[in-house]
């Protein structure tokens, strides 16, 4: 008995290094029939040859390096914003700087100065978690190489060379519904003001698309390429900001707007949560399934992101949730968002829920995920009452 499970054994490494060496094999193959034409070529080919070996590998290794090294990556980057400090909600005007206004005043008239209101915390953080996408990091999704893919494989169909990408488009994800919310009702009265100039273009700006290059074939020609668009809704997104600082602007804290924006929250992460329920119960491929790392990783950048726009709200509508005695349960809803954000497994597995050997990753994402979701829709049922 014991030497036929030794043999099952034996079969089975067997069976798997032969299974890396054939993937090897593939994969060296072409440089292998590259270096035996490389050496019989003249020197006047082997040159320029040589020159353009040599930007490959740089360029490689820059793209490389780019997609290994998160900068600034810190679950914890709320607390840069110091929001318990902030004693007024968004738009409306600072007291301390209507009480340090001078009065001065002359022979022929009196000069007062002008107010100062309380800036949005959720602008604040749309523009910097952009920020930290596109000037703090490589955006990985429009570089030549990563639309390249490897060998023409998507980069998202590995398990190579994605996983930052994927983490990118979820936190942009998050921003992109923020900038639609703000557009459409938190920087207007609804029905007596118009959409203001700066989220307008903001919201444009972020809705553009993830993959451009600086060139393309549909259409053909030169572009703009993404994190140039990206860059210019930060610039509009601090705009409105300023506007509203000067109180020239108008950042609607009602009731009614959190409700809404907690619903639109909500929706989005629910539907991230389909996707991952339906990789998780179709597809048990394990530490070999390809495509679990980007779910895994654009929910993760999902969360990270909203963990800012929440806790932004909290505090820009910090009037609205002490008067409904929601302080509480916003700030569990705020610490199950952190809570996900410990989950950081070097490998993603995606095997089944009961497996012991392979994990499922996805599932415990979904899992936090849903529980967002859940106390989101318990505040909103909260709110509407």
């Amino acid at each position: 008995m014991i030497d036929r499970i030794n043999a099952l054994i034996q079969a089975v490494f067997s069976a798997i290094g032969k299974a890396v060496s054939v993937f090897v094999a593939w994969l060296l193959w072409p440089f292998l029939a590259a270096h035996g034409w490389y050496r019989g070529r003249h020197w006047t080919v082997k040159g320029p040859v040589a020159l353009v070996l040599i930007g490959l590998v740089g360029f490689y290794g820059y793209f490389v390096w780019q997609t290994q090294v998160w900068t600034n990556f810190d679950p914890d980057y709320v607390s840069r914003y110091k929001l318990s400090e902030r004693a007024v909600p968004a738009g409306q005007e600072l007291p301390d700087a209507a009480a340090g206004a001078s009065t001065q005043t002359t022979s022929s008239a009196a000069s007062t100065a002008a107010p100062v209101c309380q800036r949005s915390a959720i602008v604040d953080v749309a523009a910097d978690l952009t920020d930290f996408n596109v000037n703090q990091n490589a955006w990985i999704s429009s570089m030549l190489l990563y639309r390249l893919g490897l060998f023409g494989i998507d980069w998202d169909s590995t398990p190579f060379l994605d996983n930052k990408a994927s983490f990118q488009r979820g936190i942009n994800q998050a921003v992109r519904r923020t900038s639609i919310e703000l557009v459409d009702t938190l920087g207007r009265v609804r029905g007596t003001s118009g959409i203001n100039n700066n989220l307008q273009e903001a919201r444009g700006n972020m809705q553009f698309s993830e993959y451009s290059w600086y060139f393309g074939l549909d259409p053909f020609g030169p572009k703009t390429p993404t994190p140039s668009y990206y860059r210019a809704a930060i610039r509009s997104f601090q705009a409105f900001n300023g506007e509203l600082v000067a109180c020239k602007a108008v950042f609607d804290t009602r009731a009614d707007n959190l409700i809404q924006f907690i619903d639109r929250i909500a929706g989005d992460i629910g539907a991230t949560s389909a996707i991952l329920r339906e990789r998780s119960e179709n597809y048990n491929g394990g530490w070999f399934d390809t495509r679990a790392d980007d779910r895994f990783w654009f929910a993760y950048g999902q969360l990270y992101g909203y963990y800012g726009v929440l806790s932004a709200a909290g505090s820009d509508f910090a009037q609205v949730i002490r008067e409904r005695n929601l302080t509480n349960l916003w700030n569990d809803t705020l610490a199950q968002t952190r809570a996900a954000l410990r989950i950081q497994p070097a490998i993603i597995s995606n095997g089944e829920e009961s497996g012991w050997i392979m994990p499922s990753h996805l599932a415990t994402m979904g899992f936090y995920v849903l529980r967002v979701r859940s106390n989101l829709v318990e505040l909103r049922s909260v709110l509407d009452r």
